[in-house]
């Protein structure tokens, strides 16, 4: 039988988008007296923040930076190629502090930065908001492109999450990645849609013609969705009820709320 500790982290682990505070919130009320438990569970915060590239804003700065496998230095401190400064990360609360000088180095620097804005402009034109990031990796033989696109509508009872990362091969300009896209709806009930898919291609190598890799990838995968949802729209969920009554005629249901039980409907007369 599992743990207390792994039962609660594996609800913080599967967090809809922008719902982790209210996790949160029930983990405090369940924890009581154990002020502890959320100590305990900084794994599974550290896990959720790389794994859902989750956003936040420097001390100082306006502008977010994201949280992945890709730019962490180990023990809580992450790195930002755009300022050029290293962070330390408290999980739990999303917050970082500690702020220091971090210039890049990298065999790949003019790279870097040359993707940075092709990226950065590219996602401005295709998400209304969105975080871009762009990191040496795998001891600087490959540089990681990664990108999030979070769209919160709470008063609307869903929320929605865009996710992508892309790994060049700087020696042989292949580019390999995973698109992610994660939508959840909780008006009167809970429907979550989390799909995936993986991508392989290869580049130039100029930041301009990677990034139009990118996007063209991307757009197909929304093109794909689009169909799927038309397709389901259209089939399986038609399957699930009967298009007409078993009398064959429609049901004016905006009659139904004058209707008198048993005058209308039945002939006879309301008592």
């Amino acid at each position: 039988m599992p743990s207390k500790e792994t039962t609660i982290a594996s609800f913080i682990e599967s967090a809809p988008p922008g719902e982790l505070s209210n996790v949160v919130n029930d983990i405090k009320a369940l924890a009581g007296g154990h002020p502890n438990l959320l100590r305990s569970l900084d794994p599974a915060f550290q896990k959720y923040n790389e794994e859902q590239f989750t956003t936040i804003k420097l001390p100082g700065s306006s502008e977010s930076t994201l949280i992945s496998t890709y730019n962490s230095l180990g023990d809580g401190r992450y790195f930002d190629t755009t300022s050029q400064t290293s962070f330390e990360v408290d999980h739990a609360s999303q917050k970082a502090s500690a702020v220091q000088q971090y210039p890049l180095e990298s065999r790949h620097t003019d790279l870097v930065r040359s993707l940075q804005k092709s990226f950065t402009n590219a996602s401005a034109e295709h998400f209304r908001s969105s975080s871009i990031g762009v990191y040496p990796t795998d001891n600087d033989s490959s540089i990681a492109l990664v990108l999030v696109a979070n769209k919160y509508s709470p008063q609307n009872f869903w929320n929605g999450r865009w996710r992508s990362a892309y790994i060049l091969n700087t020696a042989t300009n292949a580019l390999s990645g995973t698109i992610k896209a994660d939508v959840h709806y909780y008006e009167d009930g809970n429907v979550r849609m989390a799909t995936s898919k993986k991508v392989d291609m290869s580049s130039s190598g100029s930041a301009e013609a990677i990034v139009r890799d990118i996007v063209k990838a991307e757009n197909k995968f929304q093109e794909e969705l689009n169909r799927a949802f038309v397709a389901l729209a259209e089939g399986s969920f038609k399957g699930l009820r009967r298009q007409l009554p078993v009398t064959r005629q429609r049901v004016e249901w905006e009659k139904i709320g004058g209707y008198r039980l048993g005058q209308d409907i039945g002939g006879g007369r309301s008592k």
